[in-house]
């Protein structure tokens, strides 16, 4: 059938793909990966053969005609990204725009993504939350953080490890040494581990601390300085 499917790839444990997710995947006429040596393992731990393109940020624009192309032809296409749901702080959005302006079907699986466990994990109010993923690196990076001073929601980010430091000592700025909150790292892997505290102690913490992996923030939001046991 000619549509095109978003597949959730797991975060770090395999075990963590859906039956469905295998399936589309082996049914498939065409995959479209973020990185085809990220996906590869992935593809040869499944038994899933089938022809891979790449589809990045640096050539999502270009490729999604051709993409729109196979679905006219009435091919079937997944697109999954080196980890966790296409087009969540991944490539996708554009193609998904692309597909849906053609008048072709688009179809999103559930499944993997970082912030929801790191959230839940966390300690902090999940009745309403914000994702916020990567924050710019320069420009707009502080105009964004002053945006979200008046935020009441629980906020969550996305950042690497060689800024984390960096990242939490600003948002102490911002928001506070006080703020409660929280960072998870590795979710899923053998060395998971969530952190919570004041984003004081947190960055305390990680200064002496292992810097590896990918790192989920989920800070608390405005008038929840204290969040009730």
């Amino acid at each position: 059938m000619s549509k095109l499917y978003l597949v959730p790839t797991p975060i770090g444990n395999l075990e963590d793909i859906t039956y469905r997710a295998v399936r589309i995947l082996k049914e498939a006429d065409v995959i479209l990966a973020e990185d085809t040596r990220t996906s590869a393992p992935l593809l040869k731990h499944f038994g899933i053969e089938k022809r891979v393109y790449a589809h990045h940020q640096h050539n999502e624009h270009k490729a999604s005609a051709e993409i729109v192309r196979f679905l006219k032809e009435g091919q079937m296409v997944a697109l999954i990204s080196d980890a966790g749901t296409p087009a969540v702080s991944d490539p996708g959005f554009f193609l998904v725009r692309e597909v849906l302006k053609a008048g072709l079907a688009v179809e999103c699986l559930p499944g993997a993504t970082a912030f929801v466990p790191a959230l839940v994990n966390s300690g902090l109010p999940t009745d309403r939350f914000c994702f916020d993923g990567f924050l710019p690196v320069k420009k707009g990076r502080q105009t964004r953080l002053r945006e979200l001073l008046a935020e009441e929601r629980t906020m969550i980010f996305y950042e690497s490890p060689h800024r984390l430091l960096k990242t939490l000592t600003e948002f102490a700025s911002v928001f506070g040494e006080e703020r409660p909150a929280s960072v998870s790292r590795e979710l899923t892997k053998v060395f998971e581990e969530t952190v919570r505290g004041s984003l004081l102690e947190i960055r305390t913490y990680f200064e002496t601390h292992t810097l590896k992996g990918e790192f989920v923030i989920c800070v608390a939001g405005k008038g929840k300085e204290r969040i009730e046991d």
